[in-house]
């Protein structure tokens, strides 16, 4: 009996038509991701046509993923990163990521500690002149030095007076000074406490002010989900490309379902071998 050899399956083979309808983005888009080193090179036939595989199809899913999650300069240093090898400053970048999404939150449970305590009534009655540098540290407890260290960090904003050049603070300013004396006793940082006093001025009263807070709170939690989103999706790249490093078909088949049916010009053919 004769024997038979048994043909291993080629590569599937993408158009980048293929993979921008099924991500919804142009085919330009997926060849300048290519150039810039966001996707691996295409495969090229002897013609040097570009050929797509399901390595290709994974970097692409894993990045957009990346992108709705962390924006566009992490998500092109992460898969530039890992398509370079170096998976540890992929990471690096991610947790930076995350560190940042965790500095969110803490700032917003600073601005909803900021709302309870300006709803409260002042211990004090807001003063009905502008105060000097030395009047309001006075007030409120602190040195003139503190407050302008504050100012410095975009905590406060006081105006000057046109005539001594003095820094003059009014109503709102002596109540950011006051929030921030607050946030300060209760460990916040400095830029945690600039964001709360800018929301708050920004808002211009304290409704509108609670009323944001929801939104940005979902806003957060979306960020959350999709970081988890864009987790699965480059752990399923990495483990795709270590199968590929492995296997005697370093392109690997895509394990998801084949995208759209080909069509397009000739130099993006479909190649099945």
């Amino acid at each position: 009996m004769k024997s038979q050899t048994v043909r291993q399956p080629a590569p599937i083979g993408y158009r980048p038509v293929d993979l921008a309808r099924a991500h919804g983005i142009s085919t330009q888009a997926v060849r300048n991701y290519e150039g810039d080193g966001l996707l691996p090179p295409a495969v090229r036939t002897p013609t040097g046509y570009r050929v797509y595989t399901g390595v290709h199809a994974s970097a692409l899913r894993a990045y957009l993923a990346l992108v709705a999650a962390h924006g566009y300069p992490t998500g092109n240093e992460v898969m530039r990163a890992v398509h370079r090898g170096d998976v540890d400053a992929a990471l690096r970048a991610i947790d930076a990521s995350h560190a940042a999404l965790l500095r969110d939150r803490e700032t917003l449970d600073a601005v909803q500690a900021a709302v309870a305590a300006l709803t409260e009534p002042p211990v004090t009655a807001r003063p009905e002149r502008p105060l000097l540098i030395g009047d309001l540290a006075h007030r409120i407890g602190v040195r003139a030095a503190t407050l302008r260290a504050w100012e410095r960090a975009g905590i406060l904003v006081p105006g000057r007076d046109p005539v001594t050049r003095h820094r003059v603070y009014r109503a709102a300013d002596v109540r950011d000074a006051e929030l921030a004396r607050m946030l300060r006793g209760g460990g916040y940082r400095l830029d945690h406490i600039a964001t709360v006093t800018d929301q708050v001025r920004s808002a211009g009263d304290l409704d509108a002010l609670s009323g944001s807070l929801a939104g940005w709170r979902r806003r957060l939690a979306d960020r959350g989900r999709a970081m988890l989103e864009a987790a699965a999706r480059l752990a399923d790249h990495l483990r795709l490309l270590e199968s590929a490093a492995t296997s005697d078909h370093p392109h690997a088949p895509d394990p998801a379902p084949a995208v759209g049916a080909p069509d397009g010009p000739p130099d993006r053919a479909p190649v099945t071998g």
